[in-house]
C-alpha cells in the first residue's frame, strides 16, 4: 500500500529499517525498495547498533539512487563530521559475519520476547505482542492503583514501588495525539536473562499488592 502511494505522488520513501533481523514468529523483512517500481524512489537507511547490540557506536548506512545518496552526504556533513575510524573497522568486520550470526540473534530474542511476554501478561497487563524490535507495549490500567492517572506516573510509579524501570510510551507521540500513549508503557526485552529474570520476579508483585 506504502508502495503504491509513493508512486501515485511520485514521493521519495525513507525507510529505517534497523529491525530487518529482530523479527518473530517466522515474520519476514520485505525491504520497500524491493518492491516494484520503488528502487528509483527509495532511501533505505538502516545501522549497526539495533543488529550488534552497539548503539552507541552510532555508524549506519543509507543505500538509495546515487542522487538521493548524494543529497544525504551533502546533508550529513553538518551533522555528524565522523565516525572513529576504528569503529568503521569494526561495523565492515560485524556486517560480513556468516548468517549463522543472525539467526542465532533472531532466536535469542524471539525467546526474550516469548519470556517477557507471559511474565507482563501474568502481572496483569494487557500485552500488545510485537512482530519485530525488542520492546514490548503494555496497557498498563489493571495493575496500577487509581491514583495513577498516566504514562509518565505509572512509570515514576512502577520504579518507586516495583522497582522496574518502563518508558512513557506518550513520548513517541506528536502533541495532538499524546493521549493516544496515555495508558501504554513500553518495556525493553534487550537485556541480559539475569536482568529480565529479576525483572521478573519484581513484576510478579504486582498480584500482590
Amino acid at each position: 500500500m506504502i508502495a503504491d502511494l509513493c508512486r501515485k505522488h511520485q514521493v521519495v520513501a525513507i525507510t529505517d529499517e534497523v529491525y530487518e533481523h529482530i523479527l518473530y514468529d517466522g515474520i519476514a523483512h520485505t525491504r520497500l525498495a524491493t518492491l516494484p517500481g520503488m528502487a528509483e524512489r527509495t532511501v533505505t537507511i538502516s545501522s549497526l547498533g539495533k543488529t550488534f547490540s552497539v548503539t552507541g557506536w552510532k555508524i549506519g548506512w543509507a543505500i538509495g539512487p546515487a542522487d538521493l545518496v548524494n543529497a544525504i552526504n551533502r546533508a550529513h556533513q553538518f551533522i555528524t563530521f565522523a565516525v572513529a575510524s576504528p569503529l568503521q573497522a569494526a561495523a565492515a568486520l560485524a556486517v560480513s559475519l556468516p548468517i549463522k550470526y543472525f539467526e542465532e540473534l533472531q532466536a535469542s530474542f524471539q525467546s526474550k520476547r516469548n519470556r517477557m511476554l507471559e511474565v507482563l501478561e501474568q502481572a496483569g497487563f494487557r500485552v500488545l505482542k510485537p512482530q519485530g524490535s525488542y520492546f514490548i507495549m503494555a496497557d498498563w490500567r489493571a495493575v496500577a492503583p487509581r491514583s495513577v492517572e498516566d504514562d509518565v506516573q505509572f512509570a515514576r510509579w512502577l520504579i518507586t514501588h516495583i522497582g522496574v524501570a518502563c518508558i512513557p510510551s506518550s513520548a513517541f507521540y506528536q502533541e495532538s495525539d499524546k493521549e493516544l500513549g496515555r495508558y501504554l508503557a513500553r518495556f525493553a526485552i534487550c537485556k541480559k536473562d539475569e536482568t529480565l529474570a529479576a525483572a521478573a520476579e519484581r513484576l510478579a508483585r504486582l498480584g500482590k499488592l
